[in-house]
């Protein structure tokens, strides 16, 4: 019976992200720097919120589109953050997580044989719910710019096939930001044109220096955008599956279909917690920011003091490091650095092929193992160094 299963299904890799996270989580001796999951605990508020939700027994099916008052709460806390305005009662939905909302968002707007531009490297889940839908990733080197699209790119890759184009910024796995010019040139060459935008919006809290900006917020920008964001990563809140879309309500309503017939609708009580988390800005919060952006500083120093080079991240909590300088592909560098140091990180090319000669590390864990894992990683690297011959001219 094999042969008759989806080959479409079938020619789908799992995420290096998860590949060699599951790998390494069994083996205690070994410093996992692979996922991105906060080391912090949900914040004592929301986990009350959610306690109450059991007691007050509200653990029944909800609307589809989520808890009116939860929708009401996205709906005033990205006005509140982003300048950005949705009606409760047909622009938002709530869904399981980021992931849902960009599988739905996705399902909704493609066709079979249509493009989607995605600046690479770039986080390995976007691709597979495309072809899910027999359609085509089309993959824009952003390397040589920071890795950060711009409209020239954009422009240089447009074709009649062109559906829509996705900007993933803050950016898992470079932690680069779109600045408001950028977002500016990129909402002038795609205002009118029939593409739509899916912003991936799910590290928005989590920037250092620079405010995130949305391009929903743009002039007339709003009605071709569809705005992805969620709870998982800037409320520590990833196992309880919250996350939402922001669209336009005739884009909303196709939307719902696919998310009613997939999921019927995200957990009662994560809804309950999540009103919690988005009437209020929680001190937590901002602790947590504040903590990553600490840990961004020392290990960005760690690594350039190794003699490595890496792109500083401006939000998100990943950084993204180049190893051409050790001579190993990012895949030798990651099995022996497992090896022979015990840290575990991710191989770029699982960001794409444009993601090779680089290793992702996720700051999303404590002081106290990025001290040491910076310590072990070092003492891998240093021989490594020296090894590569130098170039005379």
């Amino acid at each position: 019976m094999k042969h008759l299963l989806s080959k479409t299904i079938k020619n789908i890799k799992i995420s290096a992200i998860r590949e060699i996270g599951n790998k390494v989580a069994n083996d205690p001796s070994i410093i996992n720097l692979t996922i991105g999951q906060p080391d912090f605990v949900t914040p004592d508020s929301i986990l009350e919120a959610g306690k109450r939700a059991i007691d007050a027994c509200k653990t029944g099916y909800t609307h589809n589109s989520g808890v009116l008052e939860l929708r009401q709460a996205a709906a005033d806390f990205v006005r509140r953050r982003y300048q950005l305005n949705y009606r409760p009662e047909d622009e938002i939905l709530i869904t399981m997580g980021a992931s849902e909302a960009l599988d739905i968002a996705f399902r909704t707007i493609l066709e079979p044989g249509d493009e989607v531009i995605l600046p690479a490297p770039i986080y390995p889940g976007y691709e597979p719910l495309i072809r899910m839908c027999y359609a085509t990733p089309v993959f824009v080197d952003t390397r040589q710019n920071n890795c950060k699209i711009t409209a020239k790119l954009i422009d240089e890759n447009l074709t009649e096939k062109t559906k829509c184009v996705v900007l993933p910024y803050p950016s898992n796995p470079t932690g680069a930001m779109l600045e408001a010019h950028e977002l500016e040139e990129i909402a002038d060459l795609l205002r009118g044109k029939e593409i739509f935008v899916i912003s991936d919006e799910i590290y928005s809290e989590l920037t250092y220096g620079l405010k995130h900006i949305s391009i929903a917020s743009y002039p007339e920008m709003k009605e071709q955008c569809i705005v992805i964001n969620g709870l998982s990563k800037s409320h520590a809140m990833t196992g309880w599956r919250i996350g939402f879309t922001l669209a336009p309500a005739f884009i909303t309503e196709e939307m719902f279909k696919v998310h009613a017939f997939n999921c019927v609708c995200a957990s009662s009580v994560s809804q309950y917690a999540a009103i919690e988390a988005l009437n209020h800005d929680l001190p937590e919060v901002e602790e947590m920011r504040q903590q990553y952006e600490k840990r961004r500083n020392y290990i960005y120093q760690c690594i350039t003091d190794m003699g490595l080079e890496a792109i500083k991240p401006e939000g998100a909590f990943y950084l993204f490091v180049s190893i051409e300088k050790t001579g190993l592909s990012s895949n030798e560098f990651i099995l022996q650095l497992v090896e022979e140091a015990k840290v575990a990180l991710i191989p770029g090319h699982g960001f794409s092929e444009y993601g090779e000669g680089y290793i992702r590390i996720s700051y999303a864990c404590s002081m106290e193992k990025l001290e040491e894992a910076m310590k072990r990683m070092q003492q891998f690297v240093q021989p490594l160094l020296k090894k590569v011959p130098v170039e005379v001219d």
